[in-house]
C-alpha cells in the first residue's frame, strides 16, 4: 500500500469513490478516517477526489501506538530527514488519527522537536494543535505541503502506527471560488457542493475522454466538474431557466479555465422522464429531483405524498434511460432520502431496480446505508445510488 488518504466528513462516501476508481482489492480502510491505496502517489489525481481531505506518502510504520514511543522515534528520526529539505525556515505540523493523545501532549512534543531541529542548525516554526488533527485551512495557510513545509500524519492501524507526510490537502479556496463565484445560482433547486458533484462523477467512473450526461442539470454544477475533470459534458433540464443558467455558468467556466474548451459541451431543454438524448454519452451522473424543499419533517400523510411523487418521477426516468442505454452503462445518482426517526425513508423504486433493467452496484468497503450525504438536522438527504444497465 503506497498512498495514504485521509477521508472527509462522511468516510463511506470517500471509500466508495476510491473503490470505484481504483478497485476494492487496491483499497484498505484504516481506522475510521483513513484508507491505504495500493497505487503510486504519482498516479492519483487528488484534485478530482471530492471525498478526501488529505493525500500523503507513507514514510514508515511503527510497531507501537503509544505516543511516548512515537515521540522517541521522532526525536531520533527527524534529524536524519533534515538533510533532504531545502535551506530556509522550516514549518512543522502534526496530525493524529486514532492515536490516544491530547492536543496538549502533541504541543509538548512539537516544542521538543523544535529544540531538536534547532540543535542541528535549522530554524523551524511549529504549528500549534488546537485539535489532534490540523484541518485543510490550517495546512494551506501554513504552507505545510510546500517545499519547506512538513505535516506529519500518525494513523493507528491496529497495533501499529503509520507515519506519513502530507503532499496535498483539499483546496477549499478553489472549491469555494467555483461554487460562490458562478454567476448564476438558485437556492430553490438546491445548492449541490462541487465536492459532492466530484464524488457523483467518480462513482459513475466514466472512461477516459467520455461524455457525462446529467439529465437534471439544474445550474450545471456536475457538468462544470465534469469539464474540469476533462470529460465532455451533456446536460438537459425540464426548466428553460435552468438550461440558460447552465449555459451561462459553463461559458463563465470556459473563460476562467481555458483548458476545458477542448472538450464537448451540450445543454438542451428536456424532460428526463421522456427526452430522447441525441448526443452520445458514456456515463450518467446526476443529482435528481429531490422533491419539495423541507425544513422539518411534515406529517406522515404529506411525507408519503412527497415520496410517491418523487418515486413516480424516478421510475419514469429510469425506464426512459433503460430504453436508450447500452448494457454496461453506469449511472451515479444522488436521489432523495427523508430523515424519519433514527433513520431515513427511501423511495420504493429502489427495491425494484432489477425489474427496471438495472443492477445496483454494491461496495466492499462502504454499505448502502452509509451512502447518504447529509448534515445534522437536515430533513432531506442525498442518497448515492450507483447502477449499471443490464
Amino acid at each position: 500500500m503506497q498512498s495514504l488518504i485521509i477521508l472527509g466528513r462522511q468516510p463511506a462516501l470517500g471509500l466508495a469513490e476510491l473503490e470505484s476508481l481504483y478497485g476494492a482489492t487496491n483499497l484498505r480502510p484504516v481506522g475510521e478516517q483513513a484508507a491505504l491505496v495500493a497505487i503510486d502517489p504519482a498516479q492519483i489525481n487528488f484534485a478530482r477526489l471530492g471525498g478526501m481531505v488529505k493525500f500523503a506518502k507513507i514514510l514508515t510504520a511503527l510497531d507501537a501506538t503509544n505516543w511516548g514511543e512515537i515521540q522517541k522515534f521522532l526525536e531520533s528520526a527527524v534529524p536524519q530527514y533534515l538533510g533532504f529539505l531545502p535551506e530556509g525556515k522550516l514549518r512543522l505540523g502534526m496530525s493524529t488519527y486514532g492515536i490516544g493523545v491530547t492536543p496538549q501532549r502533541m504541543q509538548a512534543t512539537g516544542l521538543s522537536l523544535k529544540k531538536v531541529i534547532r540543535t542541528h542548525g535549522r530554524s523551524v516554526r511549529y504549528v500549534p494543535n488546537v485539535t489532534v488533527d490540523l484541518n485543510a485551512a490550517q495546512v494551506l495557510h501554513n504552507q505545510l505541503t510546500q517545499k519547506l513545509g512538513w505535516e506529519l500524519l500518525f494513523v493507528r492501524d491496529g497495533q501499529r502506527t503509520i507515519v506519513a507526510q502530507s503532499i496535498a490537502v483539499q483546496d477549499i479556496d478553489a472549491y469555494a471560488a467555483r461554487d460562490q463565484e458562478r454567476p448564476y445560482r438558485d437556492a430553490r433547486v438546491g445548492m449541490l457542493p462541487p465536492k459532492l458533484a466530484q464524488i457523483i462523477i467518480n462513482l459513475s467512473n466514466p472512461p477516459k475522454n467520455a461524455t457525462v450526461l446529467d439529465p437534471f442539470c439544474g445550474t450545471g454544477v456536475i457538468l462544470q466538474e465534469a469539464q474540469l475533470m476533462r470529460y465532455g459534458a451533456y446536460g438537459t433540464d425540464l426548466e428553460p431557466r435552468m438550461v440558460e443558467y447552465t449555459q451561462k455558468n459553463l461559458d463563465w467556466l470556459h473563460k476562467r479555465m481555458k483548458t476545458t474548451q477542448a472538450f464537448c459541451c451540450h445543454c438542451e431543454l428536456g424532460d428526463a422522464t421522456s427526452h430522447q438524448w441525441t448526443h452520445p454519452f458514456q456515463a450518467i451522473a446526476a443529482e435528481t429531483y429531490l422533491g419539495r424543499p423541507l425544513t422539518s419533517l411534515p406529517d406522515p400523510q404529506t411525507l408519503q405524498k412527497i415520496i410517491q411523487d418523487c418515486d413516480t418521477i424516478h421510475k419514469k426516468f429510469l425506464q426512459n434511460v433503460a430504453r436508450q442505454a447500452q448494457p454496461g452503462l453506469r449511472l451515479a445518482l444522488a436521489v432523495p432520502a427523508w430523515r424519519a426517526g433514527n433513520g431515513f425513508k427511501h423511495m420504493p423504486v429502489l427495491d425494484s431496480l432489477e425489474r427496471l433493467g438495472y443492477n445496483r452496484i454494491r461496495f466492499a468497503h462502504a454499505s448502502a446505508d452509509d451512502l447518504i450525504y447529509h448534515r445534522a438536522n437536515q430533513t432531506v438527504g442525498r442518497e448515492l445510488v450507483v447502477l449499471e444497465r443490464k
